[in-house]
């Protein structure tokens, strides 16, 4: 149902004043800066920022979009095999619906699902790089009573028995904690993280832990400790970061849903890069608790999924609301409200016209689908981009800079941890930051927030758009030299996050859904690849807790991607089926 102008209008706790931001004309991007300061005593010169006050937390609470009659969660399983109109074929990615499903008829039994993964994940094989840790004896036993729940006819929810894994930046009691780093993170009570809890709790089979660029500094997750997870669309590309495993294990259809973390863009990078989809839920949202977060105020965590009805199923059981945690306590039950369809997408043209040719391509395509499917496509403008985004890497690198120095090891001699040479230098940057700066930052995070609510109150229900990534993709240059020594481009890291670091810095939801393949040559020695392909993604980013209305935005372009018959975004030749295997083993 559409939503009036007046009904939809955003409310919410912290809701943000409505006050349109300074009428600046779009300035590109400067270089990544010299490295005493990172280009952070910009911000000193901004005048606009004197007539706002530091803003520290973007948590806001809605009370609308939660508060009236919703979609339920039965209806997003059936919607998703309604418009995939299949069943298990293996002509797509298995969805969470496929494996319910044939645990329900008995072709599969989650054990055998278990213990399929588990030996494609071992060490020893080319998948050994995804998984950091597999705690063998509790996902067997969990496999074990859920296979028993299916034979009874009692599954507690439609993720019981669902392989999962989790990014390694979450605590899972078992299973040892790194940050994807050389250090041991591991708590010592061993408590499990909320959202992941809440899974369990629905019977999901969590494997493991997934790789990680080490402390989710950088989007290309070369990890000089734990290895590099593939990129299954490409050997020549990395895989994104940082939530690097994630997106690898789920694109190579190893798990149908894994959790990744999201403080710049590392749910929606890797997601883009890879051919996934990846929800950044609203800021506060869900809940990590006891796990102190690396990057408080701009650091989220969220579903990775091969489709949006996944999506959304995972997100609503891992966003419960938790009654430990002071913003996921004030939120309301999670896809229970009305989503926004009011169908309009608002573009800042500069913006969006930044990235690659072969990105804009593909990107510009989907829009005007999204024109014929009935969405009005408005001019938008915000100010002050290249400055924000120089604030918001000012504040995630001194957030984490202070959680790295801070959370307690399991190391006996309690030695400070240590880190690769290429995050060593970022967090001294970090710590070289004046706390000037940091509170300037801070002022412009109050400027976006306001700007941004005058967008969403002159169009409620309205879902920003732009390409995820700018680039198709970031490429190993140097091969098994630069996987072994690590790598650091400032302007490519920076390039990379051109568009994702707005929905962090202002804790508004964003989705990433893929739009097709760019065409390029890749050459290894004399051998010219001419067909090869990498995928792109799209982003959509909506009003403070509009989650629903973003997986409406994002399922149109699954629906009109399929409709053109380029929905299956599995890797060619690299894409592993599960199912057979499992059924192998059964």
């Amino acid at each position: 149902m559409a939503l009036s102008a007046d009904d939809a209008k955003p409310k919410g706790f912290g809701y943000p004043e409505s006050t349109r931001g300074p009428d600046v004309p779009y300035a590109q991007p400067p270089k990544a800066g010299n490295p005493r300061n990172a280009g952070f005593n910009a911000l000193r010169v901004a005048k606009e920022l004197n007539e706002y006050e530091p803003r520290y937390d973007p948590t806001v609470v809605p009370t609308f979009f939660g508060d009236g009659e919703g979609p339920p969660l039965g209806d997003y399983a059936s919607l998703e095999k309604g418009m995939n109109g299949r069943e298990p074929s293996g002509r797509r990615h298995y969805s969470i619906v496929d494996y319910h499903e044939a645990f329900k008829s008995g072709r599969l039994t989650p054990i055998s699902v278990a213990h399929t993964i588990v030996d494609l994940a071992s060490q020893e094989s080319k998948y050994g790089a995804i998984f950091i840790h597999i705690r063998k004896e509790q996902l067997f036993a969990a496999a074990e009573a859920s296979t028993k729940r299916f034979k009874e006819g009692k599954p507690l929810s439609i993720l019981d028995g669902l392989p999962v894994a989790i990014k390694d930046e979450v605590d899972l009691s078992g299973c040892k904690k790194t940050l994807g780093s050389a250090n041991d993170f591991t708590r010592v009570d061993g408590k499990t993280s909320w959202c992941v809890q809440k899974w369990e709790d629905a019977g999901a089979v969590v494997l493991g832990k997934l790789n990680m660029h080490e402390i989710g500094l950088d989007t290309t997750n070369n990890n000089t400790v734990h290895g590099m997870p593939p990129n299954p669309h490409s050997a020549h590309h990395y895989p994104g970061g940082s939530s690097g495993g994630s997106a690898s294990a789920v694109s190579l259809g190893l798990v149908p849903l894994a959790l990744g973390a999201d403080g710049g863009g590392s749910i929606r990078i890797p997601s883009s890069y890879c051919a996934i989809t990846g929800l950044k839920p609203s800021h506060g949202r869900i809940s990590i608790s006891p796990t102190p977060s690396l990057a408080p105020t701009v650091g989220v965590v969220g579903p990775m999924a091969t489709n949006v009805a996944d999506i959304a199923i995972g997100y609503k059981f891992m966003a419960a609301p938790d009654p430990r945690s002071r913003s996921s306590a004030c939120f309301p039950a999670p896809l229970t409200g009305r989503p926004s369809v009011n169908k309009i997408i608002g573009v800042y043209d500069p913006w969006f016209a930044r990235a690659d040719a072969s990105v804009l391509t593909l990107c510009q395509r989907a829009l005007d689908k999204y024109k014929a499917t009935g969405w009005t496509v408005v001019p938008i403008a915000i100010p002050l981009l290249p400055l924000g985004q120089t604030a918001h890497a000012m504040t995630i690198l001194s957030e984490i800079s202070a959680s790295a120095s801070s959370i307690p090891t399991a190391s006996a001699t309690n030695a400070a941890p240590t880190f690769s040479a290429a995050n060593r230098i970022l967090l001294s940057v970090a710590r070289q930051t004046p706390a000037h700066d940091f509170l300037l930052a801070q002022k412009l995070r109050n400027l976006l927030m306001q700007h941004l609510s005058f967008l969403f109150q002159e169009n409620p229900g309205m879902v920003i758009v732009t390409p995820t990534a700018p680039n198709a993709g970031w490429r190993i240059e140097n091969g098994e030299a630069e996987l072994k020594g690590g790598v650091s481009d400032a302007d490519k890291s920076v390039r990379s996050m051109e568009y994702v670091w707005l929905a962090n810095f202002t804790g508004c939801p964003a989705i990433s859904v893929p739009v097709g393949f760019t065409k390029e040559e890749i050459s290894e020695g004399k051998k010219v690849d001419r067909a090869a392909k990498f995928p792109v993604g799209l982003m959509g980013m909506g009003d403070w807790g509009n989650e629903a209305g973003l997986l409406e935005w994002a399922r149109e372009a699954e629906m009109f991607m399929e409709a053109e018959g380029e929905g299956d975004w599995r890797p060619k030749g690299e894409w592993v089926d599960v199912f057979k295997l499992a059924g192998e083993k059964s």
